[in-house]
């Protein structure tokens, strides 16, 4: 057993692991694929786009803001969202990639 060695670097692991625990919903995943395609969207785009209920859309959005992975912009009533890091589009893709999902 001591011949075997971690591949990944534990900050490494430990940042994946956060980053995967705040997203790990369809409703959260689904948004930051729309913001990776978009750039930055505001509710009602995203609530259009996800065909949710804003009430549900916000609660989404206030939770991913508060743990770092959006950011916000304001531009009169409208306020657009935008992702903070593009870290959590390359885990997804690499779980979209995998075969076993």
């Amino acid at each position: 057993m001591s011949d075997l060695h971690i591949r990944l670097e534990q900050n490494k692991l430990e940042k994946a692991a956060y980053l995967l625990k705040c997203v790990a919903h369809p409703i959260r995943i689904s948004i930051i694929d729309l913001l990776d395609q978009s750039g930055s969207l505001n509710v009602s785009e995203l609530q259009d786009a996800l065909r949710i209920e804003q009430s549900l859309l916000s609660h989404h959005l206030t939770n991913m803001r508060d743990k770092g992975l959006l950011k916000t912009r304001r531009e009169g009533k409208n306020v657009f969202y935008s992702l903070a890091d593009v870290t959590v589009t390359m885990i997804i893709g690499c779980i979209n990639s995998c075969k076993a999902v």
